[in-house]
């Protein structure tokens, strides 16, 4: 299966859809059943759960960037600063290595990972 996002005002993926591979041969196929489907020129980039469209799958709230040409989750914090090479946002400060089963979170304001108890 297809899955294809469509992508409205500030470039931020409203939806995703599937669309069955013996309609989407290509994308451009794909673009063309939807806005037919829904019988508007909507906006429609293709998706893939294992990254190798656009980078990251799309989901509601993600934004489309188009000079990247990949799909880019919300920015967790302010703070936290996009990769280039996997277009995620990471933490200024890396995670804990040593978990030993502990779990930590994010704390903002500290810009430190802080131990959950």
């Amino acid at each position: 299966m297809a899955h294809f996002a469509k992508i409205g005002k500030g470039n931020i993926v409203e939806k995703v859809v599937v669309v069955s591979n013996d309609v989407a041969t290509t994308e451009q196929l794909g673009v063309e059943f939807l806005q037919n489907l829904y019988g508007v020129r909507d906006t429609w980039k293709q998706t893939s759960y294992n990254g190798t469209i656009r980078k990251n799958f799309a989901a509601k709230g993600y934004t489309y960037d188009q000079t990247r040409d990949a799909f880019i989750p919300p920015q967790p914090f302010n703070s936290w600063v996009l990769n280039e090479t996997t277009r995620i946002w990471e933490a200024p400060v890396a995670t804990p290595e040593d978990y030993d089963g502990f779990n930590y979170e994010w704390n903002e304001t500290n810009q430190t990972w802080d131990l959950i108890e």
